[in-house]
């Protein structure tokens, strides 16, 4: 189990190899050694972020204050197959960490590539293991998940949640969540066809924050095509960014 767990973390901050001799240690890491350079991901100010969205377009719009909180994400988006003949959006499951201390690197502008390569390519096991591991071993790194549930105006449908009641500072306070509903959305200006879009949600339920953006996205979307009535329901997995304000 901490294998997993350092294998997620140190493919979280990999960018640190460039570091050369200095090395890398996370906060949940064992010790460093002669040389090597110590940081921690988690529980720094970020009161100097500053979200940046493409140029030249009208559907997100960056928020006005510092977030609350950076998470890094991986999980998986799930589909099913539609009449239509063509993946639904059916909810997603992920686990963010905190990388509110490494926000401010050059190389954050990259970390949710390196953390993809690993989830895709080195984890064998499904998000929700990877999860309940994460529980056990209970890192400071862990932030939050987040899921979906019954949409909670509508009465029918999903609705994406953020759920930080479960570990770190938030631990059993009841009302450390968001539900929330779409206010914005932007295709992937990376690859549109292999990365989900980039998001900002507001507030319906919850009082951890008023507004989501979901951003630096990699991966999560399904095939162009599938047949109706034969082709199981599939989950993808993706890496992104999140970014969750008060009064945005």
């Amino acid at each position: 189990m901490v294998a997993i767990v350092n294998t997620l973390f140190a493919a979280a901050a990999a960018q640190l190899a460039s570091y050369g001799s200095q090395g890398y240690s996370g906060s949940s890491g064992s010790g460093t050694h002669a040389g090597q350079r110590t940081f921690q991901l988690a529980g720094c100010a970020i009161d100097k972020f500053v979200l940046q969205l493409p140029q030249g377009q009208s559907q997100l719009a960056a928020p006005s204050s510092p977030p609350k909180f950076i998470g890094l994400a991986f999980g998986v988006q799930n589909y099913t197959c539609s009449s239509s003949n063509n993946y639904t959006s059916a909810g997603a499951v992920a686990e963010l960490v905190d990388v509110s201390c490494v926000a401010s690197e050059p190389w954050f502008a990259s970390i949710q590539d390196n953390l993809y390569n690993a989830w895709t390519g080195l984890i064998p096991y499904t998000i929700q293991t990877v999860i309940d591991l994460l529980h056990i071993v209970s890192p400071p790194e862990v932030l939050a998940q987040h899921y979906f549930v019954p949409n909670p105006t509508a009465g029918q449908g999903l609705s994406p949640k953020w759920d930080f009641t479960s570990s770190g500072a938030f631990a059993g306070v009841q009302d450390a969540f968001i539900v929330a509903k779409g206010k914005g959305t932007l295709p992937a200006p990376t690859n549109a066809t292999r990365d989900v879009a980039w998001l900002d949600v507001v507030q319906v339920q919850g009082n951890i924050a008023s507004e989501v953006f979901r951003f630096d996205t990699v991966g999560g979307q399904p095939p162009s095509s599938c047949q109706s009535g034969h082709s199981p329901d599939i989950s993808v997995k993706y890496v992104s960014k999140y970014s969750e304000c008060q009064q945005c």
